[in-house]
């Protein structure tokens, strides 16, 4: 493979979301270029490019346009040494488009970039982050009641959580369209030769989430608990997932990019394995411990495609890449809790915005 120009930028679709926007802060400030390629349809996401054109200045290149535009892709693709794919439509968000703009969007918004990186004269490196969930319901894994979560009845399970031999079974929407693209970058990295790899991410939270519906179920809860609402749980609130602070994300997509060459045609569970677990019940609990009061909490029927439980095996990815998620789960939701309770409520100077989320960050290294 020809050797790459690390003097090129590194291009991030949907780059002023909240993993992109933690992702690009940390580019720059170790003195790389950047372009964030990004629609702005999300609230929040013109606001955290106001942060880091604040630290950042012009270092931040910008380009306004969606990944459902080829010509457009073709442009950015051509001059960058890396992309690291993070648009894509939520998965749970109220007001989400129908299947039709899901499909455009993630799958055949990957497939666009896909065929950009393979035509360009130096072929880009590309991180795509997929989901977890196209391993589908996982309902014929046996579970039971274990205070207030569910736990597999498999001790091995128990012990090390879904790995990537698990079969694929996309459902849902977002799994659906995030799991053909998550299948796309595979077969364009093995038929093609593009350096690609997938990151199958579980619940990712930290500073730059803005804490609405369908966006991140921990921000989510610390938002509602800020405004004094009921946090809402849906089912019985013992479904378990493992949480993955940003930082820690943010280092292995880096990670991703320095190893590319032993990465490349493979997928990895990245999340924060079962050693960071948590609850709806137990989040709200421990919440409420950050907070010094009892939030509360309103219950809803179970939602579409929401499983009982489901944790990552990241052994495979730590053991390549000598990775490894430093952040407690207490440590993490204080954090987020500290930066959503300094941002809330006021036009934040952007600035401030970023210095606190890195603040945060230092506390935790």
């Amino acid at each position: 493979m020809k050797e790459r120009n690390d003097r090129r930028p590194v291009l991030i679709t949907g780059g002023a979301g909240f993993i992109g926007t933690n992702l690009a802060h940390r580019l720059l400030s170790a003195g790389r270029r950047v372009v964030i390629f990004d629609n702005f349809s999300r609230p929040g996401v013109k606001h955290n490019l106001r942060a880091l054109r604040a630290a950042h200045g012009d270092e931040t290149e910008v380009l306004a346009a969606d990944v459902r535009d080829e010509a457009a892709l073709q442009r950015a693709v051509a001059a960058c040494a890396t992309v690291y794919h993070l648009a894509s439509q939520p998965c749970a968000d109220p007001d989400a488009p129908g299947p039709l703009v899901q499909f455009d969007t993630n799958a055949r918004g990957t497939l666009n970039l896909l065929e950009a990186i393979r035509c360009a004269s130096e072929p880009p490196a590309l991180v795509y982050a997929s989901t977890s969930r196209v391993y589908g319901p996982l309902e014929h894994v046996s579970l039971r009641e274990a205070g207030d979560r569910y736990e597999p009845e498999d001790p091995v399970l128990l012990g090390s959580g879904i790995s990537e031999s698990h079969p694929l079974d996309f459902y849902g929407l977002n799994g659906c369209s995030k799991g053909a693209a998550d299948q796309y970058v595979l077969d364009y990295a093995r038929t093609f030769g593009l350096a690609a790899t997938v990151f199958r991410l579980s619940c990712v939270y930290g500073p730059f989430q803005t804490g609405a519906p369908g966006r991140g179920w921990v921000a989510e809860c610390v938002s509602r608990v800020l405004r004094r609402e009921a946090v809402t749980i849906y089912g019985d609130g013992r479904q378990v997932r493992d949480l993955l602070y940003v930082d820690d994300v943010v280092e292995a997509l880096l990670l991703a990019e320095a190893k590319i060459g032993m990465l490349q045609g493979r997928a990895f569970n990245i999340g924060g394995g079962p050693d960071r677990t948590l609850s709806p019940r137990e989040l709200v609990r421990l919440i409420g411990e950050v907070a010094g009061e009892t939030p509360r909490v309103a219950y809803e029927p179970w939602r579409p495609a929401d499983r009982r439980y489901y944790v990552s095996d990241t052994s495979l990815f730590s053991t390549l890449a000598e990775w490894r998620p430093r952040t407690a789960v207490r440590a993490g939701v204080e954090s987020l809790y500290r930066w959503m309770r300094e941002t809330a409520g006021s036009a934040l100077d952007s600035e401030r915005a970023l210095l606190l989320a890195i603040a945060g960050s230092d506390a935790r290294g």
